[in-house]
């Protein structure tokens, strides 16, 4: 692994003369004639932003557990290297998967250019297979833009190809393969691509802090590394760039700070994000940015499927403040969707006889979900708790695509250091109550309407609902 300080230094640096094998569309032999070294990162932390030191400037962004990827300039060209590969990503403490990515990591190294850069991207495969990458959202040369059999051949298991094309707009795009898709992509084949804008545009406000992050999922058994490529919507892990609660880092940013937060979703469902605290306005898609007309202010915005979203806000309320899908079994992890609801039942001490014999028995605690926090029930080794992390005052209780957007006004400009806990000023938390209390107001337990019934029934039923042990499959 590289450190930050090396891979800055390498950022603009000349490497030696490696030969490209492949060209993916009509590229100079000049252009060929070496390539830079790849730089590679396994740490799982959010790394500083990567401040330009060749080229155009710009404010950088902040990939959440993620880097920038460094570049060297060619002739007025800015070229990257890319290496598909097989990597091992720490989803959170204690677990770790096998997946697929580049330069050692997944989701990918974000790219960083400026609007009208041309951009020269060597990609090497070390894959056992066929791999193209899509440019997903950019305007370029159709022979550039990444779909293996349509507009290229695959690159075959040890060669590198090479992809070179203008950035034309800027905005927020992704980057991921077009071959073996399935496949590849639920591997965690994926990365962020950002365009800065050239000069000041009047549909994009400058921001202190900008953060982005890929939206990811996976099906992992309890215990095993690899994912299950197969599934389609049952996963049960959902992720925010290939990491779970708590093993997502927080959002640092300082007081009255104007913040802007990038989102693309490469799972197979829609997901809400939502931030506690503040109100936010969508100021981008994958599309550009958009008019200001259409912008309100928002505290949910719905992410589907092979979409970006950009939001903007003022980060003006100190305080830890949730921020997460609000879908609340994303909120989970290594969830299995045939588990008995056993609420009401105390069958804890049964509980942990059963998982001696199965380890992966689980059902539902007696008062709900959370209760399983509490149990210590035995987990397989390499796997994460369904709910975790602990707060100033417990157990948080969540899991999966949560994380924390941490506002301080004594936080330095530019430090994204983790501050520690937010100290609530006295009488601004919730608090026990142990006065005297009214009796509370409750609806009644028979409806009403407009229109009676002709005949009740001769006796009172209660209707009792138990949650089937066949899964999601019928729904």
């Amino acid at each position: 692994m590289l450190s930050r300080r090396k891979m800055l230094g390498r950022a603009g640096a000349m490497t030696g003369a490696i030969t490209a094998a492949v060209a993916a569309a009509s590229v100079s032999r000049v252009a060929m004639a070496a390539l830079p070294e790849p730089v590679l990162q396994t740490r799982p932390d959010t790394m500083p932003p990567l401040v330009p030191g060749t080229g155009r400037p710009y404010n950088p962004v902040v990939t959440l557990n993620g880097w920038t990827l460094p570049w060297r300039m060619n002739n007025g060209v800015k070229e990257f290297h890319l290496v598909a590969e097989p990597v091992v990503r720490e989803m959170a403490p204690g677990f770790k998967a096998h997946l697929w990515g580049y330069n050692g990591q997944s989701p990918g190294p974000t790219i960083e250019v400026v609007e009208g850069d041309r951009v020269r991207i060597f990609v090497t495969n070390k894959l056992g297979e066929l791999h193209s990458v899509h440019w997903h959202g950019q305007r370029l040369p159709n022979g550039m833009d990444g779909v293996t059999g349509l507009t290229q051949p695959g690159i075959p298991p040890g060669k590198t190809f090479v992809y070179e094309f203008v950035a034309r707009r800027p905005g927020t795009f992704m980057y991921h393969p077009h071959a073996d898709e399935m496949v590849q992509m639920a591997m965690g084949m994926m990365g962020l691509w950002i365009t800065h804008p050239k000069a000041k545009h009047p549909l994009i406000d400058e921001v202190d802090r900008d953060f982005c992050f890929l939206l990811n999922a996976f099906d992992i058994d309890p215990g095993a590394y690899t994912p299950k490529i197969m599934t389609m919507l049952d996963f049960n892990l959902w992720a925010w760039n290939s990491r779970i609660f708590p093993g997502i880092d927080p959002l640092v940013v300082r007081k009255n700070d104007r913040v802007r937060i990038r989102v693309g979703n490469l799972t197979m469902t829609n997901h809400p994000i939502h931030l506690h605290g503040h109100e936010f306005l969508v100021t981008g898609t994958d599309g550009g940015p958009t008019p200001k007309s259409t912008r309100m202010y928002e505290v949910t915005t719905d992410i589907a499927v092979g979409q970006m979203r950009q939001i903007d806000f003022l980060a003006d309320e100190e305080g830890d403040w949730a921020f997460h899908c609000h879908k609340s079994h994303h909120t989970m992890n290594a969830m299995g969707h045939n588990v008995p609801t056993m609420i009401g039942v105390d069958h804890r001490g049964v509980a942990k006889q059963i998982t001696r014999l199965i380890p992966d028995y689980m059902v539902m605690g007696e008062r709900g979900m959370k209760d399983m926090t509490e149990m210590e029930m035995p987990l397989p080794d390499n796997t994460a708790a369904m709910m975790t992390g602990t707060g100033p005052f417990g157990s948080v209780g969540m899991g999966g695509m949560f994380s924390v957007l941490k506002v301080r006004a004594d936080q330095p400009r530019g430090d994204y250091r983790d501050p520690g806990w937010y100290p609530h000023p006295p009488g601004t938390q919730a608090y026990e109550w142990t006065g005297a209390l009214a009796e509370p107001a409750r609806s009644p337990a028979d409806g009403g309407g407009a229109m009676p019934p002709a005949a009740k029934p001769a006796r009172e039923v209660e209707v009792q609902a138990r949650k089937p042990t066949g899964g999601h499959g019928g729904h």
